[in-house]
């Protein structure tokens, strides 16, 4: 069985609790996942923090059934942590003993900054951000991370919650004003370099407001981490809108009802910080701090970081979906070919080298589909890609790289998807080139049982050398369809001499 990591989050507003489960050294994946909102900090801040009877016993009932599901997918270590509730609460540790002892489970309370530095970790390595400032709003805090050249620079937590300002402001019908003066005194103890045209959105009011967002604008595709968006005046005026609004009047807003309850709350706190930060740009992220402790449980103790060239969500589908392991084993060689016809254009023709990484990872991926059946393999690889492709990646990397693999035997791509996901694709003509390069990767690597390849283009012919046979790949070569007008003749070296060069196709 694969090594199975179970992670307990008790926030001021929910605890959830999720299974990660290591395919191979660098690759996981998500394999349960459960929340209840046991709102553990309800009533306390009117009463000192402390922690109260129908919290405790919320809390402590979805920890004895979280217990019984880690049991269940029989996990190698389980990690439990507590945020500001529990930290906030005169009574916080007499609670953390009392699940030790009743539910033999140790919680680790953790501070605001470390909140932060688990929720940086997480983003640093699972989105394709370098640099910004993250921003998750729990229950008793709003966490920020600042980060830079991929490296943590700095990390702040605000006593600016979503239960928080809940329970002081909006339950007793106090002056909206009341609570954005509240919001702007706490952002007096703001370090002034927390600054950044960037803000990565972890947590659910990010999230929430990211999905609201997406739906207002009919976005194609429906994968909400890594999802951008730009901060404008108009975006401004509709977060007002939200926190301004009644409960009753957010029904007019494309938001989850079971948001209703603190959403108002966390938008007024969000909005503020993206106006106190400058921020012009949003990302968000579906990694947090139950990410960011798993990784800081399984990565280098001193960088937190995955190796260069290593991205979990290529790793984790390559050992899960891995059809052909002897075959693939000269997948390099595959590579390799690409390479080499991907250059031997581009320095030809108007090409840039923009989406050769790209191309590399839709060849890495190739044979994915046919774990399921080498029937309409390429149909499968292309809905594996879309569900599987969740770290590292930009929308537009993750809808090329599925694309790719969904072309046809003649390296045609399906109209309809092509209408589909049109915002988020390069020109067509970039689609044509970098659809015939795959497809004639493919066709080469399957026929030729590790040959030596290479090519030469001039003067609109495109030349294949071999020093093996290639005579399985000629006429699905002979099919494809080329970006521009061109010939390809092989130049096989096993052929009989007077049928060494075989022209295969016209201009």
């Amino acid at each position: 069985m694969n090594h199975r990591t179970a992670i307990i989050d008790i926030g001021s507003n929910s605890a959830r609790l999720v299974i990660y489960e290591k395919t191979s050294r660098y690759g996981f994946h998500l394999i349960c996942e459960q929340k209840s909102k046991v709102r553990i900090g309800e009533g306390a801040y009117q009463k000192g923090g402390y922690l109260q009877p129908n919290g405790i016993k919320r809390a402590f009932l979805t920890l004895q059934s979280f217990q019984e599901t880690i049991q269940k997918y029989k996990t190698s270590k389980t990690l439990c942590v507590a945020t500001s509730a529990l930290r906030d609460a005169p009574n916080g540790n007499a609670f953390v003993s009392w699940i030790k002892k009743e539910l033999k489970l140790d919680i680790q309370v953790i501070d605001g900054k470390k909140e932060a530095q688990y929720g940086a970790i997480a983003v640093s390595n699972l989105l394709p951000v370098s640099e910004g400032i993250t921003i998750d709003i729990g229950g008793g805090s709003a966490d920020l991370a600042l980060i830079n050249k991929g490296k943590i620079v700095d990390t702040f937590s605000l006593n600016l919650g979503t239960v928080r300002l809940k329970e002081l402001f909006f339950d007793k019908g106090k002056p909206l004003q009341d609570a954005i003066d509240y919001i702007h005194h706490a952002l007096e103890a703001l370090p002034a370099h927390f600054k950044h045209h960037r803000a990565i959105g972890i947590g659910g009011t990010a999230r929430t407001l990211s999905k609201s967002i997406m739906k207002s604008n009919q976005y194609p595709l429906d994968k909400l981490h890594a999802y951008r968006y730009t901060v404008t005046e108009e975006r401004h005026a509709y977060f007002q809108e939200i926190y301004r609004s009644s409960a009753k009047g957010l029904k007019r807003f494309p938001l989850k009802r079971n948001r209703y309850d603190t959403i108002r709350e966390g938008t007024l706190i969000f909005d503020e910080l993206l106006k106190q930060m400058e921020v012009e740009e949003v990302i968000t992220s579906s990694a947090g701090v139950r990410e960011g402790l798993f990784l800081n449980s399984s990565l280098n103790k001193r960088t937190h970081k995955f190796p260069e060239g290593k991205n979990p969500s290529i790793e984790s589908i390559l050992s899960r979906f891995k059809p052909m392991v002897n075959i693939e084993k000269n997948k390099r060689a595959k590579l390799q070919i690409a390479l080499s016809l991907y250059h031997t254009f581009l320095h030809k023709t108007s090409l840039e080298k923009t989406y050769e990484s790209e191309l590399l990872y839709a060849l890495k991926l190739s044979s994915i589909g046919k774990t399921l059946t080498i029937y309409r393999s390429h149909k499968h690889a292309f809905y594996i890609a879309m569900q599987e492709l969740n770290y590292g990646f930009t929308h537009e990397q993750i809808v090329l790289i599925a694309l790719l693999l969904r072309s046809d035997n003649d390296g045609t791509l399906p109209k309809i998807l092509l209408r589909e996901y049109r915002s988020l694709l390069p020109s067509k003509k970039i689609l044509a080139w970098l659809s015939f390069f795959y497809k004639l990767t493919i066709l080469i690597h399957e026929a030729s049982n590790g040959a030596k390849i290479e090519f030469t283009y001039e003067n609109q012919v495109l030349v294949i050398y071999s020093d093996k046979s290639l005579y399985l790949a000629k006429e699905k070569i002979r099919t494809l369809k080329k970006p521009i007008p061109f010939a390809i003749i092989i130049a096989d070296k096993n052929e009989l001499p007077k049928n060494k060069y075989l022209m295969i196709s016209d201009k």
